[in-house]
């Protein structure tokens, strides 16, 4: 059986969604940056673009960008922004984190092709003229942090100078997992399915304000007694937490080590990123997981713990809501999500199977298989909403061009009919609804060499423009492939 023979009943029927749009000024960029030694030259773009008449159009399309943009997931994660974040972080002084921790994973490739898997550090440290920054509202696990940077450093990728870490983020420990897992266990069959990378219970430390700041290193005195209130407070919670006074010494010298190691990253990021907006650097903020996945809008309770929607980057880096400009979202081409939860298109059977294989989707952190599906465009334009994006990065459009047809999920209906006008709350509700499919025809051709949008063929650039006309979204990014240079702008 191969991908060509993926295809699923539905109706052909669609609705017409709202167009919106943003326009903003853009705001030049202003060399040199005060907080490190980085000294700005000419990027890999500007380079080359006399003589590539693409390149021109895609300098024009990034440069066109407002000074403080966003990389945004408008799915349950897994969409690819790590991809266009290293690309259009040629064009910005700082690339930030604003939120999550390790559990999320950012594949990109150098221009040799290697591959890179970041967890922690900003996608854009592969352009050495880029500051990366990990902001206020991330989760910091400092053992796997050290692991990544050795690992750039190991593939010739300088971190020296090139990484801050925020003073006011929180750390998350190893026994922080161990919770994790402890938490997922207490749930058995009702289990969120996290990545078990801690995030959850460190957010529940942050949250009830047992937690400890990167700041706090600076001041191992009191450390010890913080660190013990953390770990009682874990003991009393979970029956298989095992904890005592060894544990509690282990910790603190170990943290001793981290301590003074991570020192020359510190900074008051908050302070940063500000001054950089005064003196018109221009800032590329990039989110981890996606809308669908946010604690307030996504599927919850199967979320993650902090807010990757646009609301989280103002809570994340301090960055005031009036300087926010451009705000792309990544979405793939059909639809993925890990761990449990509702999933209205999903394909379950031979056809999930082969459009996973078709896409390589498996998790970058966990390794774990995604559930695949049509893309649904209820979320999509729901996402888009909360979000306001002014662009979108249609990504993998490639995986799909065996395809004879491929569908969109266009509509929610009730089980006796009645049409859903949002994306419901209620889990139970979206469980149960009838989605409605628009079926357009495949291409069946291979895309992946093509780099003009004319240049797709016909069946392409009609999926393309049909999801444009549903969600009200420009698609100014078209992924067909895993490389750098395997983009199509729009």
């Amino acid at each position: 059986m191969s991908v060509a023979s993926l295809r699923l009943d539905s109706s052909l029927t669609g609705s017409h969604g709202q167009r919106f749009q943003r326009t903003l000024p853009s705001v030049a960029r202003t060399p040199g940056f005060i907080f490190c030694s980085i000294k700005p030259s000419p990027s890999r773009a500007s380079l080359t673009v006399a003589a590539d008449p693409k390149a021109r159009e895609g300098l024009s399309r990034t440069d066109s960008l407002s000074q403080v943009s966003g990389v945004l997931g408008s799915q349950w994660g897994d969409e690819g922004k790590g991809k266009l974040v290293d690309i259009l972080s040629q064009h910005f002084d700082i690339v930030a984190r604003c939120q999550g921790g390790a559990n999320a994973g950012h594949t990109i490739y150098n221009s040799e092709g290697k591959k890179f898997a970041l967890h922690l550090v900003p996608s854009g440290i592969l352009n050495e003229d880029t500051l990366c920054v990990i902001g206020n509202g991330v989760v910091v696990h400092l053992p796997g942090l050290f692991k990544e940077i050795d690992g750039l450093e190991a593939s010739g990728v300088s971190c020296k100078g090139r990484i801050l870490v925020s003073d006011r983020a929180h750390l998350l420990f190893d026994f922080h997992q161990v919770a994790d897992g402890l938490r997922e266990s207490e749930l058995a069959k009702s289990f969120i399915g996290t990545t078990k990378r801690g995030i959850g219970p460190c957010y529940s430390s942050k949250v009830i304000r047992n937690g400890i700041r990167v700041s706090d290193l600076r001041h191992m005195d009191t450390f010890p007694q913080k660190l013990d209130l953390l770990l009682s407070d874990l003991a009393a919670r979970f029956q298989g937490f095992n904890y005592g006074s060894d544990m509690l010494k282990e910790e603190v010298e170990r943290y001793k080590r981290f301590a003074e190691r991570l020192e020359p990253f510190i900074a008051d990021t908050v302070h940063v990123i500000n001054e950089s907006i005064t003196q018109k650097k221009k800032i590329l903020v990039e989110g981890g997981q996606a809308t669908m996945l946010d604690i307030d809008f996504g599927t919850y309770p199967f979320v993650t713990s902090s807010s990757p929607s646009a609301g989280g980057i103002c809570t994340g880096l301090g960055i005031a809501p009036r300087v926010l400009g451009d705000l792309i979202g990544v979405v793939k081409s059909y639809t993925t999500r890990v761990g449990s939860g509702p999933f209205p298109t999903e394909i379950l059977g031979k056809g999930g199977d082969l459009l996973r294989s078709a896409g390589q989707e498996f998790g970058t952190t966990t390794g774990r298989p995604r559930r695949c599906g049509w893309l649904d465009i209820v979320a999509l334009k729901y996402c888009c909403q909360i979000n306001g994006f002014s662009s979108l990065n249609l990504t993998k459009l490639d995986v799909l061009s065996e395809l004879p047809e491929i569908q969109l999920g266009v509509a929610y209906k009730q089980i006796d009919g009645t049409p859903i006008n949002s994306f419901p709350a209620d889990l139970s509700l979206i469980e149960q609804v009838t989605m409605e499919y628009e079926v357009l025809p495949g291409w069946q051709s291979d895309i992946s060499s093509i780099r003009n949008y004319s240049d797709l063929p016909k069946a392409a650039r009609q999926y393309v423009e049909r999801i444009e006309e549903l969600v009200g979204v420009p698609i100014h990014y078209i992924g067909v492939g895993p490389g750098r240079d395997a983009l199509i702008y729009k």
